[in-house]
């Protein structure tokens, strides 16, 4: 790496506003302590203000409220940003919509002519394919028109979008919420703490009132969103991280609750629970060794139709244990499949 390169990295690297050991910067540039103090020495002298704190847990910070000049972007840079933005675009429903827009073309406008032409072609040159149809995991029990946000994907756009800025500024927010199949409608007040998207959904995530871990709201079930003045008591919420959200982490816990609300229990074969392991979904269900060498799973769904499409695809090594009920109703489907191939 050129040595400017290596100082501009080192100013972004010090951007993150929080203290960084000489070791620390050393390691991340994979050049000795001399050199970044050196390179912190030249910052300086540019008129970068960069302060030192002594101490076991001390080291290099920018002043707060350092503002960073315009930068140029590499070629591969540019083509990155470009491809993230024409993500956003794609989206169902992308947050602070118009900005995206503004924000491709100032980056477009600050490129030489010819990577411009090239790049402003994007649309041709970048395909995102939609999220295809989901057999076993469809979208049941919601009206697509339920709320606004359904009819309106801008207006689920504004929605995410008075959410983050929500974070920004340090607000709360307050919003209406439809219940899983819109038989309840209810008030959230809510402290913001971050939103993820997952299978053509965003999903916002923050502190209830009253309730000690993050909640997630489905940004399509939320109308009338209104931010709330800012107050002392505010709680920035600075150790959340959305990272430990993904993997669908909070899918397991969700599974949980729904297997002892409505439990369904399969009796099946190693073979198909090592492969149900794999599923997005129904790798967060129980799977729990039986006596026999075969395997229970045990997950909720008060929705039979979906469970019988299960057992069906998984054929003759799986057996449906619970509800009892459905047992009987599972057999007679399966007496007028066979009544079909009987000559």
């Amino acid at each position: 790496m050129l040595r400017f390169d290596r100082i501009l990295g080192l100013l972004l690297f010090l951007r993150s506003g929080q203290s960084v050991s000489a070791d620390e910067l050393a390691r991340h540039f994979a050049v000795s302590r001399r050199t970044i103090y050196r390179d912190l020495e030249t910052l300086s002298l540019l008129g970068v203000p960069i302060y030192a704190e002594r101490g076991r847990g001390g080291g290099f910070q920018l002043l707060e409220g350092y503002f960073l000049p315009p930068l140029m972007f590499s070629q591969s840079e540019a083509v990155a940003l470009l491809f993230g933005i024409s993500l956003q675009k794609n989206l169902r429903a992308a947050p602070f919509a118009t900005d995206i827009v503004m924000a491709e073309q100032k980056l477009l406008a600050a490129l030489p002519e010819r990577l411009r032409t090239v790049l402003i072609k994007a649309r041709q040159l970048i395909g995102i394919e939609q999220l295809p149809y989901d057999i076993f995991h469809p979208e049941t029990g919601f009206s697509a028109s339920a709320t606004q946000a359904e009819n309106d994907p801008g207006g689920e756009s504004v929605i995410i979008s008075v959410f983050l800025q929500a974070i920004l500024d340090q607000q709360a927010v307050v919003f209406d919420y439809a219940s899983y199949r819109h038989d309840q409608r209810y008030e959230v007040q809510a402290t913001p703490c971050g939103v993820f998207w997952d299978r053509d959904h965003w999903y916002l995530v923050g502190m209830d009132s009253g309730k000690p871990e993050p909640r997630m709201w489905r940004s399509d079930r939320v109308s009338d969103i209104r931010p709330q003045r800012p107050q002392s008591s505010y709680n920035s919420q600075g150790d959340f991280d959305v990272r430990e959200m993904l993997g669908r982490k909070w899918l397991s816990a969700a599974i949980k609750q729904w297997s002892q609300q409505a439990p369904v229990k399969i009796r099946l074969s190693p073979q198909l629970a090592t492969r149900l392991q794999h599923d997005w979904y129904y790798r967060h269900a129980s799977f729990e060794p039986l006596a026999s060498g075969r395997i229970l799973m045990t997950f909720g769904e008060s929705d039979r139709t979906i469970v019988f499409e299960l057992v069906r695809w998984l054929g003759p090594e799986a057996e449906l244990l619970e509800p009892v009920a459905w047992r009987a109703e599972l057999q007679a489907e399966l007496k007028r499949m066979l009544a079909i191939y009987v000559d």
